[in-house]
């Protein structure tokens, strides 16, 4: 049982990807209003070593030593994986004892300000940032930063980092009706996207509840519409949950364990993850796909979002 390696996670993206957490649940430099892993508890941009090298090492270590490969080592988890000042030793490492599996670094960005990070990035194949807004106003209601981050270094950051960096970048947007829809949102975000120059800008939405009560998904036409709007080439609308079933790394068993275990009491995220022994970041890939199928529901109770199979 490993604690700071998760899956393989069936990923549209990234295939079958083996995740790495570097952060405890839940240090991250923003508390989106959308996060399926819940409130961020230390709101910071202080880069720290929050999980000891050593011992990602020699998880990584026993992992490559007693798994077949998978098809990406993908930096993500409870937290942003950037705020770890040891994850450059760490990319270094699996580039240099299984320098054919790509890794991928799936952030929020904005972090990249900060040269020495650009540079400990320079080694990945794929970074996967995030964008929401590009006002101020969106930002701060979308994203909620400490006050030490503002949205011109984030966001000059992201552009810096485009110069530098010869690998692949794909730039998230996730879009929230009513928070990032309208026309001077959608505008900033156009500029904002033509300064940074990403490989691909993927629109995502919300698959299941967020921390806030008044959160909707985007329609599929919804995002259509930003795509018709911005005109852009690059710009692609990242699949549904449900088409995740079709993955290869796609886990029955693992399905069927959170089925079961719901089905004999309402559970929360992390009652999952401990009664599982599954990463959360794990079990939400399963959860989106029960959701989309009907098969389960979430009910709010006192002490947070509960999931129950659904009664038909």
């Amino acid at each position: 049982m490993y604690k700071h390696l998760f899956g393989p996670v069936p990923s549209r993206r990234l295939g079958m990807s083996l995740g790495v957490d570097l952060v405890p649940k839940k240090v991250c430099s923003l508390n989106c209003v959308y996060c399926e892993v819940g409130k961020t508890t230390t709101l910071t941009i202080d880069r720290q070593e929050y999980i000891k090298y050593d011992t990602v090492i020699k998880e990584l270590t026993h992992y490559f030593k007693n798994n077949p490969d998978p098809d990406y080592i993908t930096f993500s988890g409870y937290g942003e994986p950037t705020l770890n000042s040891r994850i450059g030793d760490i990319i270094k490492f699996s580039k240099k004892h299984k320098p054919d599996i790509p890794i991928a670094i799936l952030t929020n960005g904005t972090l990249l300000y900060d040269k020495n990070l650009r540079r400990e990035l320079l080694a990945a194949d794929v970074v996967l940032p995030s964008l929401d807004a590009a006002t101020e106003k969106g930002f701060l209601k979308i994203n909620r930063p400490p006050r030490t981050l503002t949205l011109a270094k984030y966001i000059q950051g992201l552009i810096n980092f485009r110069k530098e960096y010869k690998g692949k970048i794909w730039l998230e947007v996730f879009i929230l009706p009513d928070y990032n829809t309208n026309e001077n949102e959608l505008v900033a975000l156009k500029e904002a996207i033509l300064k940074i120059q990403p490989d691909s800008v993927q629109l995502n939405t919300l698959d299941r509840p967020g921390i806030k009560d008044n959160l909707r998904a985007a329609t599929l036409l919804e995002l259509q519409q930003v795509v018709d709007f911005w005109q852009l080439k690059n710009v692609e609308i990242i699949a549904a949950a449900q088409e995740r079933k079709k993955i290869q790394s796609y886990r029955k068993d693992a399905e069927t364990a959170i089925i079961e275990t719901i089905a004999r009491r309402p559970c929360t995220l992390d009652d999952l993850s401990k009664i599982l022994g599954l990463h959360v970041n794990e079990i939400n890939k399963y959860l989106d796909v029960l959701e989309a199928a009907n098969k389960i529901e979430v009910v709010h109770l006192k002490r947070g979002l509960f999931y129950q199979i659904k009664n038909k």
